[in-house]
Parts: structure tokens; sequence; C-alpha cells
């Protein structure tokens, strides 16, 4: 029996085609995607009731499956489907609850070794982490309030024993590897043609010109607009803190 997508959780996902508020392109190579709905996903998982996978979908909003819950109550919503997340499995969010997959808790309450994804930053906040096809963290100590788990980059983090985070490692863990084929596939994606600079003219890209086949022919690499692009540093020191970073993702 197939069931369909409530209604009352889907909205259309407005294209802007790489277009600002005046129709200017302000981001390159977007345009051409097909019509999506955005499916509501329950970040927070604050129904304490227990829920029943009603089906298994796919999500063209995002690389993960999502699966269909409905709880005890008769609500229905979406989550993020971890692999092994069967039709007909119950699975709830609690402090308490069991560490089985699908299963939402606070970090506090997670066994150490154990893969989690859906990861909150702030408690209360929502899932802002691990959040991609085949990713997973996972749970490597504790001490206090604090717990600091291994992201998938590498990087171990610290986060407090407040924030939730759900048991299981995420599905379509092969979505990486996924070759598309055809430009035809691509263009309905939104994704325009990008034509390389050293095959454009010289009033076009700092690359372009010369006879023949020709290298970029300058120090450094530019941008379409003359800005060097190799080695320049685009992360906003003020806006990020690294005291709460215990293992940098470069630190081998």
């Amino acid at each position: 029996m197939k069931t369909t997508s409530p209604k009352n959780l889907k909205t259309l996902n407005p294209k802007s085609s790489g277009r600002n508020f005046s129709g200017k392109i302000t981001v390159r190579h977007q345009g051409g995607r097909e019509k999506r709905f955005l499916r509501h996903i329950d970040w927070k998982r604050n129904t304490a009731l227990t829920a029943k996978v009603a089906s298994v979908e796919y999500d063209p909003n995002r690389t993960a499956d999502i699966a269909l819950l409905v709880y005890g109550n008769g609500v229905k919503d979406y989550i993020l489907a971890p692999l092994g997340l069967k039709v007909n499995d119950v699975i709830v969010s609690s402090e308490t609850a069991e560490i089985k997959i699908g299963n939402c808790l606070p970090l506090k309450n997670v066994p150490i070794g154990i893969q989690i994804h859906n990861l909150e930053i702030t408690p209360g906040k929502g899932a802002q982490m691990v959040r991609s096809a085949g990713n997973t963290a996972t749970v490597q100590s504790k001490e206090g309030d604090l717990v600091s788990v291994k992201l998938p980059s590498g990087e171990i983090r610290v986060f407090k024993g407040d924030c939730k985070a759900t048991i299981g490692v995420l599905t379509n863990e092969h979505h990486k590897e996924e070759i598309i084929g055809k430009a035809g596939r691509a263009r309905h994606m939104g994704r325009r043609p990008e034509v390389r600079g050293v095959a454009q003219d010289p009033r076009s890209h700092p690359h372009g010109g010369g006879e023949g086949r020709s290298g970029i022919g300058m120090k450094s690499p530019k941008s379409p607009w003359g800005k060097r692009t190799l080695g320049k540093r685009t992360r906003n020191r003020k806006k990020y803190s690294n005291k709460l970073i215990i293992k940098h993702r470069y630190n081998h």
C-alpha cells in the first residue's frame, strides 16, 4: 500500500536562477531547474510520542532519503532517514530513549562509540550538523556536561550534553559516487554551462585571448572580475570561534 505525501508538509521551492531582487545575475551558471516542492523536515524532534514510519521517500532537495512519521496523535512529519530504518518501525524522541536507529536523545545519554547524525550545535535550536547523505559522527568522550564528538571531516569538537542527536548513519552513502551521465540531466538540476576562462576572449575574462591554446599567462589565477582566486582566505574569523574545536580537520 503506497502512502501519499501530506500536502500540508509540502511547499513550492521558488526559483531564483541566480538573480537578486532587481533581476540581475549575482550567481552565475544557475537556471532552468525543474519545479520542486520542499518537504517540511522536523529538525527539533520535540514530540515525545512514539512515531511509526509510514514510508521512506526520495527528496529532490537533499542528498539523503527522508522518512514520513505518523505520531500516536495522528500528526505527520518528515525526518532524515537513517540507514536500516524500515516501514512500520517505531521510533521515539526522548531523554530516556533506547539506543536504536532513528531514536533521538541528548548527547549526554548517548554511549561512547555510538554513531549519530542530525546534531544540534545549540540546545533546542534544531539539528544543524551531519545532515548529508552517508554522513555520521561518533561520540568520543564525556567530561562533565561536555561531550566531544568526531565529525565526518575528522574534526573533533565539544558540544553541550543537552544537544540532541539521532542514532544511526544517514542513507544513500554512495551519493558522492553517482555519475550524472549527460548534460541534459545537469540542466534539469538547474546547472547551466560553465565556460573555462582560457576559452573566452580577453574582454570577457582575464585568462582569455592569445593565439591558439594558451595558459593564463599571469602570476595568479583571477576571477572574471580580476580578483585573485588562489590562496585567498574567505573565512570570517570574527564570526567563527575555534575554542570548541579539540582537533582540526587539517591536523593529521
